[in-house]
């Protein structure tokens, strides 16, 4: 494992379609002073961001080259295909690949699902983007296979899906180049598999040097708060002295007063 101590933050690419909020939140939480740095990249370049070090790991589309990079596979997606709302597919929760057979099928250069050739009818070229595919299909040029976390990230009023039950599923994997295995990775790795911070390899992160010395500053010191010495107080103190020394000075002067600045009991008449 190489070190990540002077890694001042962690990079994480992803793919349309995938929401890495839930773990971000949790990183946040867990290792407060990293920043988590969030980068959007296609299918296509995700590959090429990882190995020239543009990221640290990255939520892609499955396959990875496994003779460079390390992958889990956290989840595969429902495929769906998208049609405009009154399109005679709609009639049916479910369908079939051979219920696309007379279906201009829409397959763009940035496909996800994997095959060489969509079912149905080819169209007359191919889309550059999955979003320009679903500007034709909003167009009733054709109509499009893709995850279906596609389809809502591109929905549009006019359009729906219907879930394609026998067709290929695009699975979502945490990959990262095998000879960049930090301890970042391992702490992110450790999120999205689930561990708490309680578990093996589960961590929660120490603040840097300098945020603990802030932090001692801000705490209070042992024995409580000092005792203060106010002038007024100093003032009460030496007041009294004078009052008590002024009594006897004045007892001394004065002659008849001696008694009851003595305090005694006066001697009664008999």
């Amino acid at each position: 494992m190489t070190d990540s101590a002077d890694t001042p933050s962690f990079r994480l690419a992803y793919v349309p379609g995938v929401t890495p909020a839930k773990w971000a939140r949790i990183w946040a939480e867990r290792l407060p002073y990293t920043p988590l740095v969030l980068l959007q990249t296609s299918p296509a370049e995700a590959d090429a961001l990882l190995r020239e070090g543009g990221a640290d790991a990255a939520f892609v589309r499955l396959p990875v080259d496994r003779a460079v990079f390390s992958a889990i596979p956290l989840y595969t997606e429902t495929t769906v295909v998208v049609v405009p709302r009154d399109h005679v597919i709609t009639a049916a929760e479910e369908i079939t690949l051979d219920d696309l057979a007379d279906e201009v099928v829409l397959h763009p250069l940035d496909d996800v699902v994997g095959w060489e050739r969509p079912p149905g009818e080819a169209a007359f070229e191919r889309p550059a983007t999955t979003e320009d595919a679903i500007e034709l299909v909003a167009a009733n040029i054709g109509v499009l296979v893709v995850p279906q976390s596609l389809a809502r990230l591109h929905h549009r009023r006019d359009l729906t899906y219907r879930t394609l039950v026998d067709a290929p599923q695009s699975e979502v994997a945490l990959s990262w180049p095998e000879e960049a295995t930090t301890d970042l990775v391992e702490d992110f790795i450790g999120i999205v598999r689930g561990r708490t911070v309680n578990s093996t390899r589960g961590r929660a992160q120490q603040p840097p040097a300098a945020e603990q010395k802030k932090d001692e500053r801000r705490k209070p010191q042992p024995g409580g708060a000092p005792r203060r010495s106010t002038a007024a107080g100093a003032r009460g103190r030496s007041g009294g002295a004078k009052g008590a020394g002024g009594a006897k000075s004045g007892g001394t002067k004065g002659g008849g007063s001696r008694r009851g600045a003595g305090g005694g009991k006066p001697r009664r008449r008999s």
